[in-house]
């Protein structure tokens, strides 16, 4: 009998044999334990397995709980901490906007300090220099600059009766209307030309020459003396022959 035939009579015939004789099954399961595990075994690798499962499973959620604690307390202190932030903002604006209407405050106060006291100087400095400037042109020239105040009743200047001051010349024979300034704009050459006018009315005389000397010239008040034909000069000694 070959191998190969021992073999299959072997399957065929061991079921029946293990069945029947009870001696014979406990000696093959001995051989075969050797190199299989047998059913309590497996049943405690198994619980073996399954308990390490456990324990990982175990450990894992610790770590994720552990973890997700650590997430909500960080964004309860990220929470707290934008709190404090805008907080801060808010107070930092409101200290800001404090300190901008203090500052506004004080400007405002400065503004009307200095502008009252630029009022004074302003009259003060211009009639200071009116006075120079009619020293220069009567020391230069030979000729006296009369300071005429006139009170002008229709309000032809100003538009309602006030005094009126113009500097005259009256030299050979002509008459030159001055209007000596530190500094003239377009508004005040347009209050020259109707002093002008409100003179020659007055005294019923036409001016030869209506002349502007003033070192501070606005460009749109040169467009003016242009077109009313006044005669500008920034320095009196640059004042034509009278």
């Amino acid at each position: 009998m070959t191998t190969e035939a021992l073999k299959e009579d072997i399957k065929r015939e061991l079921p029946a044999i293990l069945k029947a004789d009870p001696e014979f099954r406990e000696y093959i399961l001995s051989i075969a334990r050797r190199e299989f595990a047998d059913k309590k075994e497996t049943q405690d690798r198994f619980y073996e397995i399954l308990a390490d499962l456990r324990r990982d499973r175990e450990e894992q959620a610790k770590k994720w709980e552990a973890h997700g604690r650590w997430v909500k307390a960080q964004e309860e202190k990220w929470k707290e901490q934008d709190r404090k932030w805008w907080e801060n903002q808010a107070l930092i604006e409101a200290g800001f906007k404090r300190t901008h209407e203090e500052i506004m405050a004080q400007a405002k106060k400065f503004d009307r300090s200095i502008g009252a006291l630029g009022a004074r100087w302003g009259i003060q400095s211009e009639r200071a220099f009116r006075n120079a400037l009619a020293g220069i042109l009567e020391q230069n020239f030979g000729v006296e600059v009369l300071s005429v105040n006139e009170y002008d009743d229709e309000g032809v200047v100003f538009g309602r009766p006030d005094q009126v001051e113009l500097d005259v010349i009256v030299t050979n024979g002509l008459l030159l209307i001055c209007g000596l300034k530190s500094s003239i704009d377009k508004a005040g050459m347009y209050i020259f030309e109707r002093k002008v006018r409100f003179y020659e009315k007055r005294h019923n005389r036409k001016a030869n020459r209506r002349i502007v000397i003033s070192p501070m010239v606005d460009p749109k008040a040169r467009k003016v003396a242009d077109r009313l034909g006044i005669e500008i000069y920034s320095d009196s000694v640059d004042v034509e022959s009278l």
